[in-house]
């Protein structure tokens, strides 16, 4: 994901002159292209993630379009209340971009685990937040974001994430994407987990439950005409997403639920437990760990 949106940031600087990108010390190699074509667009604002922050509004407000990228934590956490404040408090169009969603850097520990950044993302008045499926959704998300009027939260896997589609999709914020029809069980798979989610379909299409699939990329705004549907048509909603279970997307779709009973289907929500996790491996490890595998909820969801 991170060299899809490396490959799509020198296509934004080529069309537009307004977008600059500002790294908090990272990707300094992954970013030569973009270096090496417009120079004077690229700013390594350092180890200071709040000032970088404070930068980027600045520059917002002076007519650019900046595009702010380091590792999750750092991102959103260490800067939350310049993103706050000078941000979204004045409504600019900063996009920000976090690369390691979730456990995506699981092999370093608790200080590189994101698994609260949505909850405190998509609490600021007017901050959109999307999660890209795939590598081809980080490219139509960052385009998408760009052309937003206000700040965008753009969060990504790491690398090697496999692609879904094959080929680009039409993303817009606030409208999910259909990868798989079925008709008893529809899975709202937010962000890289994606391929999981297929894999959980599969599954359950072996038990013998039709499974629809969604990239639920855009967290807020929620796809609201898609909820609709899948409540009022399935017997099972479930979301999936590499998050804490509170405040995340499947949060969420139940505040959505509260304000809409009556709905035919049951909400099931698979995330994480609201604890660290003090272990450090692969991201396949972290996973098995936390039953955030195919097979655990595929049988919840089958009830076997």
């Amino acid at each position: 994901m991170r060299n899809a949106f490396a490959q799509e940031m020198v296509l934004a600087a080529e069309r537009d002159p307004r977008v600059v990108l500002l790294s908090g010390d990272i990707g300094n190699r992954l970013f030569d292209p973009f270096k090496a074509a417009y120079p004077e667009r690229f700013f390594n604002c350092g180890v200071a993630e709040a000032n970088m922050m404070g930068m980027a509004a600045g520059m917002a407000m002076s007519g650019l379009r900046p595009v702010v990228y380091t590792i999750v934590p750092f991102v959103t956490t260490r800067c939350l209340e310049q993103i706050r404040v000078d941000v979204c408090y004045n409504a600019q169009p900063v996009t920000i971009v976090g690369v390691g969603g979730g456990l995506s850097y699981a092999s370093l520990g608790g200080t590189h685990h994101a698994c609260e950044d949505i909850g405190f993302l998509r609490l600021l008045p007017g901050m959109a937040v999307v999660c890209p499926g795939d590598p081809l959704e980080v490219r139509a998300g960052l385009r998408a974001a760009l052309a937003h009027p206000g700040p965008v939260y753009l969060r990504l896997g790491k690398k090697g994430e496999q692609l879904v589609h094959t080929t680009e999709p039409e993303l817009q914020i606030g409208r999910s994407l259909t990868i798989r029809s079925g008709t008893d069980v529809a899975l709202l798979a937010v962000g890289h987990i994606l391929p999981l989610a297929l894999a959980t379909a599969d599954l359950l299409e072996g038990r013998g439950l039709s499974t629809r699939v969604e990239s639920f990329h855009s967290v807020k705004p929620l796809d609201e005409q898609c909820l609709a549907e899948v409540f009022a048509n399935y017997a099972t909603v479930a979301t999936i997403e590499e998050h804490s279970l509170i405040g995340g997307a499947g949060g969420a779709v139940a505040e959505w639920l509260a304000a809409h009973p009556g709905q035919r289907a049951t909400l099931r929500a698979f995330g994480l437990a609201d604890r660290f996790f003090h272990e450090s491996g692969s991201l396949a490890h972290a996973r098995r760990s936390l039953g955030l595998e195919p097979e655990v909820i595929a049988a919840t969801i089958a009830g076997v």
